[in-house]
């Protein structure tokens, strides 16, 4: 798969995951146009505002995960990251975000990885949990940790397939085009990425980018 079939299969997942609560907004400005009942014109403005923050908490994730959030340096404030993941997994989707990451600032491919690891690990918590979001430099490189622990947790075999080997016969389904970037940036940078067994109920994801790629 090519640069460009990455492309087409991320920007279907975004479109995918916006187009619920833009269809939202797009409800509630129809509903609030033929309400009269002060009471529900209120219900209305809250429908739009919900919908509004998880459009732009989504926009914000996607921008940091996907494309060139955190402008053109080598790295990223690490602050945006949490704000990003917080912002996506939060009270209305009933997951507990726990952030371990010391460090202010990591490379770029490294925020990309652990941001797209931990919408991996978050989707899988189908009825809630949490989810614990951790980064460590050192010596020989930065070790990435996600841990995600629910009731009826679910990953799916293709996206585990997808993130420890990659693409079979070069072609990735569009549910998993991000594993197959995650899968990307980690072996793109000399690394791997492990994960546990399937569990119901825990799930751990880890990955290592060491210092220097091998030529």
């Amino acid at each position: 798969m090519n640069a460009i079939d990455l492309a087409s299969l991320l920007c279907s997942r975004l479109c995918h995951d916006l187009l619920s609560p833009v269809g939202a907004l797009n409800n509630g400005i129809e509903l609030l146009a033929d309400e009269q009942d002060p009471e529900m014109r209120v219900k209305c403005l809250e429908l739009l505002a919900e919908s509004a923050r998880a459009s732009a908490n989504k926009l914000k994730f996607f921008r940091l995960a996907f494309g060139a959030g955190g402008g053109f340096g080598a790295e990223i404030d690490t602050r945006e990251a949490q704000a990003a993941i917080e912002g996506l997994y939060g009270p209305e989707r009933k997951v507990e975000v726990g952030w371990m990451v010391p460090e202010g600032r990591l490379p770029k491919d490294a925020v990309k990885l652990l941001l797209n690891l931990a919408m991996l690990a978050g989707d899988a918590l189908v009825r809630g949990g949490r989810l614990d979001v951790g980064a460590e430099r050192g010596q020989r490189g930065i070790e990435l940790v996600i841990r995600a622990e629910g009731p009826r947790l679910l990953l799916d075999p293709v996206l585990r397939e997808t993130l420890v080997r990659g693409s079979a016969g070069g072609t990735v389904e569009a549910r998993a085009a991000a594993a197959w970037l995650a899968h990307g940036l980690a072996n793109g940078a000399g690394g791997s990425i492990q994960l546990s067994p399937e569990d119901g109920q825990l799930l751990l994801i880890g990955a290592d980018l060491p210092t220097q790629a091998p030529r």
